[in-house]
């Protein structure tokens, strides 16, 4: 290896040093609260040092942010490459959007509180940021669009709209604000069960008859179900609820691990 190639690879471990030590600082804090000072602390470097890599805090938050969205692109891409119907990996999409905010919460937050007036729009990883976001939206819309196609979803439909409506719907659910969901829990209904009915709200205004499809055969696609914990609700009012543990289902036919 060259001198040039060393040099290169040293710029790059540094860089990513500073990205995992603000990571850390961003997860355990709310914004304000980081400062570069604490950065150049927390990653044992001269706080002009970081400066050659990063402009301001704001430049290092957005670099974070662009993690966690490269982390939901490829949960969406890998729906997409599911041998299924669109329908199918519209639903799946949903799961792996919710499974990422269980898995990695702090991301979510960052990209959401990223979208605040907080942040200058003059800022070059805004740009960066909306184009990263938006890669995920296309790969939605593009599910959708083979739904159309294969005839698993309404041939009326705007792939383009519909996948703006479905993002938008996802990103708010998973950032509901905590006295919205004690409102819900009030009325009896978990968190996690108010997800899952999202499926039987939307399933039907996307299928092409208007009725929604046997979500239970979706299993054999990596859609797993389960009924909820304790539910005080009666069974035929209750559907049933989206688990985000794929690897804790059964194993074996996926159609067998629910009868009908």
């Amino acid at each position: 290896m060259g001198i040039s190639e060393r040099r290169q690879r040293e710029k790059e471990q540094r860089r990513t040093g500073i990205l995992d030590a603000a990571e850390r600082l961003f997860f355990a804090k709310n914004y304000e609260d980081v400062s570069m000072d604490g950065i150049a602390r927390e990653v044992e470097l001269n706080k002009a040092t970081i400066y050659l890599y990063f402009e301001n805090k704001e430049t290092l938050y957005a670099a974070i942010v662009l993690r966690g969205i490269a982390i939901l692109k490829e949960k969406f891409t890998e729906c997409m490459t599911k041998d299924a119907p669109g329908i199918v990996k519209v639903a799946l999409m949903g799961q792996a959007y919710y499974r990422f905010s269980e898995e990695h919460p702090e991301y979510l937050r960052m990209i959401h509180f990223y979208g605040s007036e907080r942040f200058s729009k003059e800022n070059p990883c805004t740009a960066e940021i909306g184009k990263g976001y938006g890669s995920c939206r296309l790969v939605l819309r593009d599910a959708v669009r083979q739904g159309i196609e294969d005839g698993s979803i309404r041939a009326d439909l705007d792939p383009f709209l519909t996948s703006m409506y479905l993002m938008i719907s996802f990103m708010g659910i998973l950032s509901m604000e905590d006295k919205w969901k004690q409102v819900i829990a009030d009325e009896g209904f978990g968190y996690e069960e108010y997800c899952s009915r999202f499926f039987r709200f939307i399933l039907p205004a996307l299928a092409p008859d208007g009725k929604s499809p046997d979500v239970k055969r979706f299993a054999r696609y990596g859609f797993v179900l389960t009924k909820p914990e304790g539910s005080g609700k009666r069974d035929e009012d209750c559907p049933i609820p989206l688990s985000p543990c794929l690897h804790n289902s059964p194993a074996g036919n996926p159609d067998d691990r629910h009868p009908a």
